[in-house]
């Protein structure tokens, strides 16, 4: 099957090991880092979402007007607009963008952080509705007659979207989470379920619990795997290893002067969070090259695991996932510019020579041997 390579579309150069050298939205930055992905192999880029950060869709469609290849995934949280107003939104991006759009449906795992915008749901109940809110795009996306919707969120009578997306029946739809809440909802309705790197095991665990979920919905496919990991790679091992403990140096550093935001009660609400905290007082290290300190030094911040070492070594981690079944392949480093001119340099070629490899492999054991990996 083929591997493709999602990058962060970031609107300025911060991360967590350096400040910001400018605006929020510096629109020469962020076309300058869409462009260095597009010209270094990558597939698509997220333009992630948060309670005080640019908006992502205006963004990306200022990308995509000024891109041709590269794919765009746009994260979208459905507490901050009503589903017909959406579904116009993603029709219309994925017009300017002549269908390179893929949707990423968050839910929200921080009552505080949802509480920003207005948002006082329960975290059940906002699974509930974002199962709900899927749906409705889907359906505005794919017709061509008014409809009425009487929901347990969504009410509305007489709609039907004068716009639809280039792609049909519509845009992929991603998803993400860790808890069977998040499972069962994305097993349902995502074309990609989304997971943060975690040690082979685990991922394999993960990866059954999506396709055991999209199987008690009666699905007869089950969604793509991805899985996201924050590359730390050098030259050679020892500098790759000198560059991650300076990293997380760094990190350290910037929460002890206060300027990452913390959990607001110490500890995080979601369970994937809770997942990375914990696999992080288990050990550093695990398998080929995952480690840890990264994501303990954020509290388990979102994709916050760590790949270290030289680019062969990372590849081949990389490829200890793809062969679990993760065909979408997420990195971002903590250079963001840097960083994904050197992965795509000297990793995504290795992955990419690596994956044909075995897709001939199984080409010539038949059928089955390919059919194997999606089921």
């Amino acid at each position: 099957m083929p591997v493709e390579f999602l990058g962060i579309a970031a609107t300025h150069d911060g991360s967590e090991t350096t400040p910001r050298s400018g605006a929020a939205f510096d629109k020469e930055y962020t076309l300058r880092l869409a462009r260095a992905h597009e010209d270094h192999g990558w597939d698509r880029v997220l333009f992630a979402y948060g309670s005080g950060s640019p908006d992502p869709a205006p963004a990306a469609a200022y990308i995509a007007s000024r891109l041709e290849r590269l794919q765009i995934l746009l994260a979208h949280r459905p507490n901050v607009s009503y589903p017909t107003y959406a579904a116009k939104t993603f029709a219309t991006l994925d017009q300017i963008s002549d269908g390179r759009l893929t949707v990423h449906f968050i839910t929200g795992g921080n009552d505080h952080e949802q509480g920003r915008e207005g948002d006082t749901l329960t975290k059940d109940q906002r699974y509930e509705r974002t199962r709900e809110y899927i749906r409705i795009v889907k359906k505005i996306w794919a017709t061509r007659e008014p409809f009425d919707h009487e929901g347990d969120y969504y009410r509305f009578h007489d709609f039907v979207s004068d716009v639809h997306p280039v792609q049909q029946p519509g845009p992929g739809v991603s998803f993400g989470g860790s808890s069977p809440a998040a499972y069962a909802a994305g097993g349902a309705e995502a074309d990609i379920y989304c997971l943060w790197g975690e040690p082979l095991e685990k991922t394999a665990e993960q990866i059954e619990a999506v396709k055991a979920a999209a199987r008690a919905a009666g699905r007869a496919d089950v969604p793509r795997i991805q899985a996201a990991f924050r590359p730390i790679i050098a030259p050679t091992e020892e500098l790759a290893w000198e560059k991650a403990h300076r990293t997380v140096g760094a990190i350290r550093a910037r929460r002890e002067q206060g300027l990452v935001r913390h959990h607001r009660n110490g500890a995080p609400e979601n369970t994937g969070s809770q997942r990375l905290i914990a696999i992080a007082e288990q050990g550093e290290r695990y398998d080929r090259a995952l480690w840890t300190p990264t994501a303990a030094a954020t509290g388990g911040a979102g994709n916050s695991n760590a790949l270290v070492g030289a680019p062969e070594t990372v590849a081949q981690a990389l490829l200890d996932y793809y062969d679990l079944g993760v065909d979408i392949l997420s990195a971002r480093g903590y250079d963001l510019l840097g960083d994904a001119i050197d992965f795509g340099r000297h990793v995504i070629p290795i992955v990419r020579e690596e994956v044909a490899k075995r897709d001939a492999e199984r080409a010539a054991r038949g059928p089955q041997a390919l059919a194997a990996v999606r089921a």
